[in-house]
């Protein structure tokens, strides 16, 4: 929480710190893409060292980000859900086509990924990259302020749907309703 994350595409430079975010455990997590050791070609970067984006397509249509965060071997990942615009808003407006600045920007991990140009293509690419990365501006979330909930639309996890693994800035107005992509 509290992180920018950038994107520098062909020059047209976006910013937003994190707001929202969701943990998945790798192989002991039903709710992970690697539950149960899944190793498949979508799934094979969470497997790597951590510090790559692995983003992935739902419902055909919205790319989704997460941070593969451990070491190599252990896929773990952080979706990214939410993000509060910090720069760039007019080409993220553009890529959303909206007119003007609203939560709905990037409220929902296909919200915030659409708003900032992130798609499948970036899976793999380091997170120190040029094009994409995520920077500490000295944004401090106080630890009272960061609210812990389960997972969105995971039920089909059983009982790994109801862990408090769902992070959030307690009242940003960013934060997404818990449902929408």
């Amino acid at each position: 929480m509290g992180k920018v994350l950038v994107t520098n595409i062909n020059g047209e430079y976006t910013a937003a710190m994190i707001v929202e975010t969701e943990a998945y455990a790798g192989v002991t997590d039903r709710a992970s893409h690697a539950f149960d050791g899944r190793n498949t070609n979508r799934t094979k970067i969470m497997y790597s060292d951590g510090g790559v984006a692995y983003v992935y397509l739902i419902y055909g249509i919205h790319h989704l980000f997460n941070v593969v965060t451990n070491l190599e071997g252990t896929p773990h990942a952080v979706l990214v859900r939410a993000g509060e615009p910090l720069d760039g808003i007019d080409i993220m407006l553009g890529r959303r086509g909206k007119e003007k600045l609203t939560p709905a920007l990037t409220a929902g991990p296909g919200a915030m990924s659409a708003a900032l140009g992130i798609t499948t293509s970036f899976t793999g690419a380091s997170l120190q990259s040029d094009e994409l990365y995520i920077e500490d501006r000295g944004i401090v979330i106080p630890e009272a302020d960061i609210i812990a909930g389960t997972r969105v639309g995971v039920a089909y996890a059983r009982e790994d749907a109801l862990l408090p693994y769902r992070f959030s800035v307690k009242g940003n107005r960013y934060v997404s309703k818990g449902k929408g992509l």
